[in-house]
């Protein structure tokens, strides 16, 4: 009997050995790297420079401040040069209800991606908590501009309110700076793109050479965003 006993309980341990040396299935692992965030987390994360956000919606929809990818929900395994070297870089996930981004963050989970926040809800429960107008990047780095030269850079602005937006005025803190926009008005949701250039050698002297930061400054006849600023920075030298 205690030999039958002693044979059964090696089987058991035996046994038990076997499952715990399995991996865990691909479901498994992929529900312990992701987040599930309601809308004023998610709102948090935008913020964040080391946050990568993705909007994953198609067909393509006016994406949420800060957004910097948009790749279809199952297209990103044909995608990867879009998206982060590091596997270990926060990814903000976002649709327009929330189906499309869950299905999205299983597979990123499952490309090895460790850091998934998921909007619950999508930019529907979104809009129910977020009411705002915003001009992003807050800024830009041109980098080393030759004078002479001419640099170019874009920013976005969002009309992410449910009424129509007006760009009233325009304009920038310096003649080298020039600002100009896709479109003047907007339609609730809507966003467009702000096209800024630089010309260190307008004034024909050297007062932009080095260092130097120029101001956008954007107006709008929503009263509660009515006026935004952006900047861009930049080194000028000489050949």
């Amino acid at each position: 009997m205690q030999k039958i006993v002693l044979v059964i309980g090696i089987i058991i341990l035996g046994v038990m050995g076997w499952f715990l040396t399995q991996k865990p299935s691909p479901q498994n692992a992929t529900q312990n790297q992701i987040v599930s965030l309601n809308a004023l987390e998610f709102g948090k994360l935008l913020n964040q420079p080391d946050v990568f956000v993705l909007d994953v919606h198609i067909p393509e929809q006016t994406h949420l401040p800060n957004t910097d990818a948009f790749i279809p929900y199952n297209e990103l395994t044909e995608n990867l040069d879009q998206l982060p070297t590091d596997k270990n870089t926060p990814i903000a996930v976002y649709c327009r209800s929330g189906s499309m981004s869950q299905e999205a963050s299983q597979t990123l989970a499952q490309l090895g991606y460790t850091n998934i926040y998921d909007l619950v809800g999508g930019i529907n429960a979104y809009k129910e908590s977020h009411v705002l107008v915003d001009l992003t990047p807050a800024s830009q780095d041109l980098g080393t501009v030759i004078y002479g030269d001419v640099a170019t850079t874009e920013f976005t602005l969002t009309n992410f309110t449910s009424t129509p937006l007006t760009i009233t005025r325009l304009s920038t803190s310096c003649g080298c700076t020039k600002a100009t926009a896709a479109k003047m008005n907007l339609e609730p949701y809507e966003a467009t793109t702000i096209t800024v250039t630089f010309d260190p050698a307008v004034h024909k002297d050297d007062t932009d050479l080095g260092t130097v930061t120029r101001t956008i400054y954007l107006d709008t006849d929503n009263p509660n965003f009515d006026h935004l600023t952006a900047e861009i920075r930049a080194v000028v030298v000489k050949k």
